[in-house]
């Protein structure tokens, strides 16, 4: 259950003054992060929890965040030499810099990197008491991070602090993101922020960073180099587990393509002669315990269909954390968090799971989206229906019982997530961030206007309730589905296609349209029924392309198209599958064609 903001703090505020160690009270902590920065504004509001002393309820440990300033720059002074074979780090700058993950993955090898000195200090140098005074050999790793960002001009860097050679607050993986995607650079933070005063999810720590390199690996010493506006988050480790008060020997996984099937090839003990780290990686990476039988016990009863999904939620997640995380995205429009960019944690000798966020780039993009005239996203990847190919969402999503914690977490982040609150946030961002933005060489590979970025600093405190408004649609359509291989033989198009699903049970009417051109104006032929399949005669031309769409109709007039899409020239079209009819009538299947 969610507590009010004013009684929670009030229940902080209480026992920290019979403990003798509550002076001057959270406002007064906050002002004065305000004073230091120059504004009158308080920094930031945290909503503190009195709900963790409830069995498993997951709680954070929220006294990191009250002398945090989120408007804060720190600088840091990254400077990089070749290292030795036997770090991995005899490699120059310059090649740090210009491989992705899929050129490494291509090759089989290991990301390239070099040895750096990072020192932390201020707009005129390294500072005393912090990482890296006075030193002067190399006290850390350093190699690109992230996967599709990698491909991009600017890239992320993981920071890898050696041991006993000091840390930065507490951390001594520095992970620093550049989000070039992002116009205005501060999604992922802000969501983060905002995390902070939600009881039923857990934050992470971010820092604006501004980052000076010294390249000393194409053997010259030319000074250092700003490399503009970075945000360091914090890194979701066993480290991290223990700083936020959670169970550091538990279980924890950082999820890279995993929709919880059960895929039985992958996800094994490691002690299974079978076992394939690699495979296993493609799913998702174990940061915590390498004991899988939890992990596994609970894949096994979420594919189960004969354990109601009730009776699953209630033996392996926290229910509110799950509903809450679901809303928290659902209403920031979040879509690529269907089945990546989050972490499964579970504390020893507790059954339960919950999921902890990661990465919130794609967050409160509509706008920009719009903006930039890329529709990247089908109807189908906004409100619930983005979750529907995700086996546990599917399930949940089809609870009654659960839709009514949805709703209402929904309900309590709408009226936290005011657009009163994101203006203030966004406004004190936007000072700090803009300037970077459009100077130095953050300017080079900026994608929007001066006049866009305050439009969009404008327009998004109102993002949530038009991604509400997705939401409750979502529940009114046809839920998406997946289009199976298509066939043709002796003049007959053959192809069939997952039932979809209406929460009023209503009949579904399916309609197929079969075109020469992926906008479906050179339209050959359609159909129309109840059925999910067809097999119908039709005059196709060997040597040519086609599309086949279909969409789900429900009989209050709603509908939704397949999963399935079709890219060309950089933009999605949605609900439908191509194919090449080959000059001996076999079928091909195509997925991209770039005129």
């Amino acid at each position: 259950m969610k507590v009010s903001r004013f009684v929670s703090m009030f229940i902080l505020i209480v026992a920290l003054i019979m403990l003798g160690i509550f002076q001057s009270g959270y406002d007064a902590v906050v002002e004065e992060n305000a004073k230091n920065k120059g504004s009158s504004e308080k920094a930031q509001d945290v909503v503190f929890s009195s709900d963790d002393i409830l069995k498993d309820n997951i709680s954070d440990n929220f006294a990191l965040y009250i002398n945090d300033d989120p408007y804060d720059v720190v600088t840091m002074y990254l400077t990089v030499r070749q290292g030795n074979a036997a770090e991995g780090t005899d490699h120059t700058w310059e090649e740090i810099n210009t491989y992705s993950a899929y050129e490494y993955e291509e090759l089989g090898i290991d990301r390239y990197k070099v040895a750096g000195l990072l020192q932390v200090g201020d707009e005129n140098g390294p500072v005393f008491g912090e990482l890296g005074y006075g030193e002067t050999t190399p006290n850390a790793t350093v190699n690109i991070r992230g996967q599709t960002s990698t491909s991009y001009d600017q890239k992320n860097y993981k920071i890898e602090i050696k041991d006993n050679r000091g840390d930065f607050r507490g951390q001594t993986t520095i992970a620093l993101n550049k989000h070039q995607m992002d116009g205005l650079r501060f999604r992922n933070k802000l969501c983060f922020d905002l995390m902070t005063g939600i009881d039923q999810m857990m934050s992470l720590r971010t820092q604006f960073v501004h980052l000076y390199v010294n390249d000393l690996t194409d053997g010259s010493d030319d000074g250092f180099e700003d490399y503009g506006l970075y945000t360091q988050v914090e890194q979701l480790n066993k480290t991290a587990l223990k700083t936020h008060g959670l169970n550091k020997n538990g279980y924890l996984y950082k999820i890279n393509y995993f929709e919880f099937f059960r895929y039985e090839d992958a996800i094994k003990l490691v002690d299974d002669p079978d076992f394939d780290l690699a495979e296993f990686e493609t799913y998702m990476e174990i940061k915590g315990s390498n004991d899988n039988t939890k992990l596994i016990e609970m894949i096994e009863d979420v594919n189960d269909y004969s354990i109601p999904i009730d009776t699953v939620l209630e033996k392996h997640f926290n229910v509110e954390n799950l509903a809450y995380w679901l809303a928290f995205h659902i209403l920031t429009g979040n879509v690529d968090t269907s089945c990546r960019n989050f972490y499964l944690y579970s504390p020893v000798n507790v059954d339960t799971w919950y999921i902890l966020s990661w990465d919130n780039d794609d967050s409160f993009m509509v706008t920009e989206r719009e903006m930039r005239g890329n529709v990247e996203y089908g109807g189908w990847q906004m409100g619930i229906s983005t979750y529907w190919g995700n086996i546990l969402f599917q399930r949940c999503l089809k609870s009654d019982k659960f839709r009514q914690v949805l709703d209402q977490a929904v309900q309590d982040e709408l009226a936290y997530m005011t657009p009163e609150r994101l203006s203030s946030m966004i406004s004190e961002y936007s000072k700090v961030v803009r300037p970077y933005v459009f100077s130095g060489r953050d300017a080079l590979y900026t994608s929007l206007t001066k006049e866009q970025y305050d439009t969009l600093v404008s327009k998004i405190p109102y993002e949530p309730q038009y991604y509400y408004q997705e939401y409750l649609n979502s529940l009114e359509k046809p839920q998406p589905f997946y289009i199976g291989d298509i066939s043709y033989e002796n003049g007959i198009l053959s192809t069939m296609w997952d039932s979809s699903y209406d929460f009023d049970q209503e009949t579904i009417t399916y309609t197929v349209t079969i075109a020469r051109d992926y906008e479906l104006k050179d339209v050959i032929a359609t159909y129309s029924g109840v059925w999910t399949n067809i097999s119908q005669q039709i005059d196709l031309e060997p040597g040519n392309q086609y599309f086949l769409a279909v969409t789900a109709t429900n009989e209050s007039g709603y509908s939704q198209g397949a999963f399935d899409y079709y890219i060309a020239n950089d933009s999605y079209y949605y609900g439908m599958k191509s194919f090449y009819l080959d000059l001996d009538g076999s079928v091909i299947a195509d997925f991209e064609v770039t005129e």
